[in-house]
């Protein structure tokens, strides 16, 4: 995979609540200028979102450069096309992400899962930057993320928030929006992390774990809780990991 060092990006973060997009210094890793949100339309069907996107694109004008456009999307992406649909309307199962972004904003566009996205940025500017082996990466928000970085190279969909524990769907019981509508205590809520860290350790054995989403920015209300055999950090990118994942990897991976 080749390494972009230089010139501007341009990434999308399609969420299930905002949408978000920002030109990206591919140098630093970093916004070249303050990002645009957008809510996400209701219904929020492919053809409403792709417009929101091409708003926010278009919004830029020139500062949104040349380079192909990195969109995130929440669903496993093959080749271009989401095969799940999570947090957006249903019609987005088996449509061709790619394609449809491609012809809606007239120039080459690179579609990614969002937490693969956030891997990638994590691996490339981020907690992750320069560590060899194995790194897992967990967005903890409406659902569990996931991303497997291999000595820098991204293992795509891994899709591990979805690993059955105790009989349940890990994010059933994990997630951040779990906690937040059970009201449990970090205490609560770090028991059934370490619970998850520990069942991901146990198939990967990774070097290093990292921890993204939202939530990341609270990190040391729960992360000293865990005891696991790796370093668990927060993400260094917090948040912002999904639009820059994006734009770096429309750069080193887009057409």
């Amino acid at each position: 995979m080749a390494r972009v060092t230089r010139g501007i990006g341009f990434g999308i973060d399609i969420g299930g609540s905002g949408i978000k997009g920002a030109p990206v210094d591919l140098a630093a890793g970093a916004f070249n200028a303050e990002r645009l949100r957008i809510p996400t339309p209701s219904p929020s069907t492919p053809e409403a979102v792709a417009e929101v996107v091409g708003q926010i694109v278009s919004s830029f004008g020139r500062a949104s450069g040349t380079r192909p456009i990195g969109v995130t999307f929440p669903a496993v992406i093959q080749h271009g096309v989401a095969r799940t649909a999570a947090n957006v309307d249903k019609a987005w199962v088996d449509t061709d992400v790619d394609a449809l972004m491609t012809a809606k904003l007239g120039r080459a566009v690179h579609v990614i899962n969002d937490a693969d996205a956030a891997g990638l940025a994590e691996a490339r500017y981020g907690a992750a930057k320069g560590v060899k082996g194995v790194v897992f990466l967990a967005t903890l928000g409406t659902g569990i993320g996931s991303a497997l970085i291999v000595d820098g190279q991204l293992v795509p969909n891994t899709e591990l928030g979805h690993l059955e524990i105790d009989g349940k769907d890990a994010e059933s019981r994990a997630a951040d929006s779990v906690r937040d509508a059970e009201d449990l205590t970090w205490e609560q809520w770090a028991k059934r992390l370490q619970k998850y860290f520990s069942t991901v350790e146990n198939l990967f054995w990774p070097d290093l774990i990292v921890v993204g989403g939202g939530v990341s920015k609270k990190s040391a209300k729960f992360l000293p809780l865990l005891k696991l055999r790796a370093p668990i950090v927060p993400a260094g990118l917090l948040n912002d990991g999904g639009i820059v994942g994006a734009a770096v990897a429309a750069a080193e991976l887009g057409s």
